[in-house]
């Protein structure tokens, strides 16, 4: 089996990992409170019960009060907004003060979630450009994977910053509520990993392919003119190139 055919079966798999990769973002992006269970932070409150926990799910475009009211079986959701302030809902629940820059940091970073949708379209375009076998095409994927990839950086450092603030204060404040960090953001930090390598697979293959092509037509041309290829002078060729 030759280096180019490896390269092109190594290059399917680099472009999986980029249609994966968008698939996780797009299931963080469609978080609380399009997805109530779906959070980037959950918090389980005291007041319910074993049957219907109480609990908050925080995601992308709002929050939700899951299992509250008298009957423990009420679930309210804000309305998909781009903004707002976790800590402020903690301090209305557990009735505990924030301090105003605590309060402050968070309305500001979860504006910085626009970025969930972004990394979305630009890793699923990635993956629709690397799907050709053209060496253009993937490095045009290569490069868009690149540019992602550093925005989910950007988004995983504001989703970690922001919930670990709130996750901390939570679960030192005595009221006896636990936070803990949600699936949806563990699929942030997935698909991190996956753009980045898929990335480094689908760059590395169109190279490979490339040279691949390049040294079979040369090949070809030198059965064509044996006569030239042995007057030419040899060029002398260091380690594996």
């Amino acid at each position: 089996m030759g280096l180019a055919s490896i390269a092109k079966k190594t290059h399917w798999l680099g472009v999986a990992l980029l249609f994966i990769a968008s698939i996780c973002m797009l299931f963080a992006t469609i978080s609380a409170p399009i997805m109530n269970h779906n959070a980037l932070l959950h918090v389980s409150l005291p007041m319910g019960t074993s049957r219907h926990p109480a609990s908050v799910s925080f995601g992308t475009y709002g929050y939700c009060v899951l299992n509250t009211g008298s009957n423990n079986n009420i679930d309210s959701c804000t309305k998909h907004h781009l903004g707002y302030s976790p800590a402020r809902v903690m301090e209305r629940i557990n009735r505990e003060d924030y301090s105003d820059m605590a309060s402050g940091t968070s309305a500001s970073l979860t504006r910085v979630m626009v970025l969930h949708p972004v990394v979305t379209g630009l890793a699923f375009i990635a993956f629709l450009l690397s799907l050709g076998s053209g060496i253009i095409g993937s490095l045009a994927g290569a490069l868009v994977a690149a540019v992602s990839w550093v925005l989910t950086l950007i988004a995983l450092a504001c989703d970690f910053s922001l919930f670990g603030i709130v996750r901390h204060h939570v679960n030192e404040d005595g009221t006896g509520s636990h936070a803990y960090f949600g699936s949806a953001i563990w699929l942030v930090l997935a698909s991190f990993v996956l753009l980045f390598f898929g990335m480094i697979i689908v760059l590395f293959t169109s190279f490979s392919v490339r040279r691949e092509k390049k040294r079979d037509k040369a090949a070809q041309k030198d059965e064509r003119y044996p006569a030239a290829a042995a007057a030419a002078p040899k060029k002398k060729r260091f380690g594996i190139f």
